[in-house]
């Protein structure tokens, strides 16, 4: 079964589960690594979700101001082990519901060609493909991602 718990980037549990997402990032964009890695720094992430499986913590998001209108979804993550017991779209689920709630009209976000299983999930849960934004606006290996959420 999964909980959700609503914290900070300060977590324990959400800093674990970082430390493996960025492990598994390191192998997945190679050389390119470091150049994503400067737009995933936790300073200024201050709404996180965890999630956690049978009290275990199994996964994690968060989302972060983009402009007045739009939350960006930052560090998501499973722990391989999790995978495929739906708790991805319990935390997607959880910040879309938040950013609601704090009034944001979108979520926007990027992911990699080489997360295909990602990208899936985005797509299954209502985002739509967009161009490229920000500092990922030239990156041939990025895919971004846009959905209207309701408050």
């Amino acid at each position: 079964m999964v909980s959700i718990k609503r914290t900070s980037s300060d977590d324990f549990d959400f800093r674990h589960l970082v430390k493996l997402l960025d492990a598994d990032l390191a192998i997945r964009d190679g050389k390119d690594h470091s150049f994503f890695s400067q737009y995933n720094k936790l300073d200024s992430i201050k709404h996180v979700v965890v999630a956690y499986f049978d009290n275990l913590p199994a996964g994690c998001g968060a989302i972060k101001q983009y402009d007045d209108e739009t939350m960006e979804v930052k560090r998501m993550f499973v722990k391989p082990e999790f995978r495929g017991k739906g708790v991805a779209r319990a935390v997607l689920t959880e910040l879309e519901k938040w950013t609601a709630e704090l009034g944001y009209s979108f979520c926007i976000l990027e992911t990699g060609k080489k997360q295909p299983e990602a990208i899936s999930l985005y797509k299954t849960s209502g985002f739509e493909l967009i161009p490229n934004y920000g500092q990922y606006e030239k990156v041939v290996t990025s895919v971004c991602m846009k959905k209207r959420v309701t408050h």
